[in-house]
């Protein structure tokens, strides 16, 4: 039954709002270069934009990561998220030294716009690597104080799920070869916008 849903973005989103937040991304990035925040008017976008979302922006530069900070849950209206996390991805990616504005001319945006999350059920290690969609899915792995997600576009870098489990454990700040019966594992998919 959780599958179904799976299959179907959070959000329908019409070509106008794609291109509506791939506008407001650099937009909230522009405004903290100038150290102000962009402030919108909610009531100004569609019923798709108002309503709760969960994002992630990536900034890339020259092929490059220069940030990526996100929601993996609905929290606030998916238009907020956008612009807050555009501007988070630029200024407070702890990974990264603050964007600059020649940086700002070269800079490559990228949104994802999660599903809800689905729990997975597995018996082993060997279970949930088995159930993992090469490509599709975005995994959230928790076990304690310790979590971590990747997007579905990690994928491209780590097209093994056997490796793709191990470096995800290592962002959780796990060990790459944990393992614990205590392990929770939530999958999302993602509408790709850049």
């Amino acid at each position: 039954m959780g599958r179904m849903s799976l299959n179907k973005p959070a959000h329908a989103l019409s070509h106008h709002d794609r291109q509506t937040l791939l506008a407001l991304a650099p937009d909230s990035i522009r405004k903290g270069l100038c150290g102000e925040e962009l402030v919108i008017d909610v009531a100004e976008y569609s019923p798709a934009l108002q309503s709760p979302g969960a994002s992630f922006v990536t900034i890339n530069i020259d092929g490059s990561l220069r940030g990526c900070i996100g929601s993996l849950e609905a929290r606030r209206q998916l238009v907020i998220d956008v612009v807050e996390n555009a501007h988070a991805a630029a200024f407070r990616d702890p990974r990264f030294p603050a964007l600059t504005w020649p940086e700002f001319e070269r800079l490559d945006v990228h949104i994802s716009v999660l599903s809800p999350p689905v729990p997975v059920a597995f018996s082993s290690e060997e279970d949930l690597i088995r159930q993992m969609r090469r490509g599709i899915d975005g995994l959230i792995l928790e076990d304690g104080t310790c979590r971590g997600t990747f997007l579905p576009s990690v994928w491209a870098a780590l097209p093994e799920p056997r490796e793709f489990l191990r470096h995800l454990k290592q962002k959780a700040g796990l060990p790459p070869d944990y393992w614990s019966e205590t392990i929770k594992i939530q999958r999302y998919i993602t509408e790709s916008i850049s």
